[in-house]
């Protein structure tokens, strides 16, 4: 096959190029335009009739009230990893999360999942730096484009990636199981340049595609497809509300009975029209020397039907995403509180939870690419890990503490728990830390002052109970200088 020829499977790494860079082409045209909504970039009535732009023009091109955003960050913000398993054991693996920490994951992920909610997929490479050590990092679909085996949804037969620097010239990386190559192309030129090859040393495409799919189809879809319809209709309607307040929302005054002027009128007449001209003010009266002149009005525009319209097509848009009423200040924007917004944010945390199985299978699979290229062979096929992700339903800290202490109750580990209440896996460690800690410190004031005469919440030394606590029942109360006097002179008394 010849770079151009259609039909056929590439073979040569320059025809690989050519085709994947096409396929690239086509999956950046395809997401453009929700980047554009995402990105709030999209114009305004771009579907209004061209008579409308004639009497309007630019008066409404900077203008759009997009909720497209809301749709994508109320669900990436619930999407937080905390840690890894690498097995069945139960802490987080200190390895992973310490690959994590390096590639700046804890902020790039959250960027991979916007991506992949906004464009349907993102991509995550994964490979060595210069001390040989995994590191990933998020991709763009601008950038990066896969192909799968025939009948595989999860195998890659390739991967490309294409780039731009700040001069102009294009790069581009491929990988395949065996080799990876390189090669660039001037801005001003038409063909890449003979590609640079290296040997693949870990046998397989390093690249993780983060698609947002829910069904089987190979192609991952956008949060946002089905939602730009019902907001290019707000945005309409609310266009249309403007124009009424720029022209109807005030009374519009009628004169009829009046001499026109004439079409020829001279500049006398006009200055004397003006002159005659009713001028309204708080002390005067307006009178028309012809008895038939009467003055009418028109009433304002009621500009709540289309609020009502407004609101109408918001609920449905809430209803398609999930999203809560409350997130788009209907009904008042007034929040939920205690049962009620854990109600009212159920579809929503669903399906947080739905993004997680599938984003949780990436990250897991990129995590075994970098064990792999850090040589644990053990974790590169670790096919029970999985990711620790944080809570996505939000719940008040104190209803949340009170449900745990009946999970201690049930026997549920101590950990287990912490992680339940959103500590990361590095909390938790230190927590463990901290209390030994604090038990090497009580021992040695045990050692020093007795396990008996400590405060059990601050460690001083107490003599007579805690500070501030009374003597319990049938224990003598502690003897002042004073009191100790009256008790010699009381002996005394007794003797004499």
């Amino acid at each position: 096959m010849t770079p151009g020829r259609i039909g056929g499977r590439p073979e040569t790494p320059l025809e690989w190029v050519v085709y994947l860079e096409g396929k690239l082409n086509s999956q950046r045209s395809a997401s453009a335009r929700y980047v554009q909504y995402y990105d709030s970039e999209n114009k305004a009535l771009n579907y209004a009739q061209s008579k409308f732009r004639e009497i309007f023009g630019d008066m409404f091109l900077g203008w759009r009230d997009n909720f497209c955003p809301l749709i994508v960050d109320s669900i990436s913000e619930r999407l937080r990893v905390q840690g890894f398993r690498m097995g069945p054991e139960e802490a987080a693996d200190k390895e992973a999360t310490e690959i994590w920490q390096r590639s700046f994951m804890d902020a790039e992920s959250n960027a991979a999942h916007i991506d992949a909610l906004v464009q349907g997929t993102s991509a995550i490479t994964v490979w060595g730096d210069e001390d040989d050590e995994p590191t990933m990092t998020p991709e763009s679909a601008d950038e990066v484009v896969v192909q799968y085996k025939p009948g595989s949804r999860r195998l890659l037969e390739a991967a490309l990636k294409k780039y731009n620097d700040d001069w102009g010239a294009e790069y581009i990386t491929l990988w395949t199981p065996k080799t990876i190559f390189r090669t660039t192309r001037l801005m001003d030129g038409q063909k890449w340049a003979d590609p640079e090859e290296i040997t693949n040393p870990l046998g397989r495409v390093p690249v993780v595609p983060l698609m947002n799919r829910t069904r089987l189809k190979p192609t991952p879809f956008s949060e946002l497809a089905g939602i730009i319809p019902v907001q290019d209709a707000i945005n309409k309607v609310a266009a249309d509300a403007l124009v009424a307040s720029e022209f109807a929302a005030f009374p519009q005054r009628v004169i009829t009975g009046v001499e026109p002027l004439p079409d020829d009128a001279t500049d006398d007449q006009v200055a004397a029209a003006r002159q005659e001209a009713l001028k309204a003010y708080i002390d005067r009266i307006l009178t028309l020397d012809n008895p038939d002149a009467k003055f009418g009005q028109f009433q304002a525009a009621d500009l709540s039907n289309y609020v009502t319209l407004i609101d109408m097509l918001v609920q449905h848009m809430a209803s398609q995403s999930r999203v809560p009423f409350h997130y788009f200040l209907l009904n008042g924007g007034q929040a939920p509180s205690g049962e009620s917004i854990t109600a009212a944010e159920a579809g929503l945390v669903a399906k947080a939870r739905e993004r997680m199985l599938h984003f949780g299978e990436s990250w897991e699979e990129a995590l075994r690419i970098a064990f792999h290229v850090k040589g644990d062979m053990s974790k590169a096929k670790a096919y029970a890990a999985e990711v620790i992700w944080e809570d996505p339903e939000y719940r008040s800290k104190a209803a949340l503490a009170d449900s745990l202490l009946k999970m201690k109750e049930l026997g549920v580990p101590e950990k287990q728990l912490h992680e339940e209440y959103g500590y990361t896996p590095t909390q938790i460690e230190r927590f463990a830390a901290m209390r030994e800690e604090e038990m090497k410190r009580q021992k040695e004031l045990n050692d020093k002052y007795g396990s008996d005469l400590l405060d059990p919440v601050t460690g001083a030394p107490v003599k007579h109970g805690r500070p501030g606590q009374a003597p319990a029942r049938g224990e003598a109360k502690p003897k002042t200088p004073t009191d100790k006097v009256a008790a010699v002179e009381r002996q005394r008394s007794k003797a004499a």
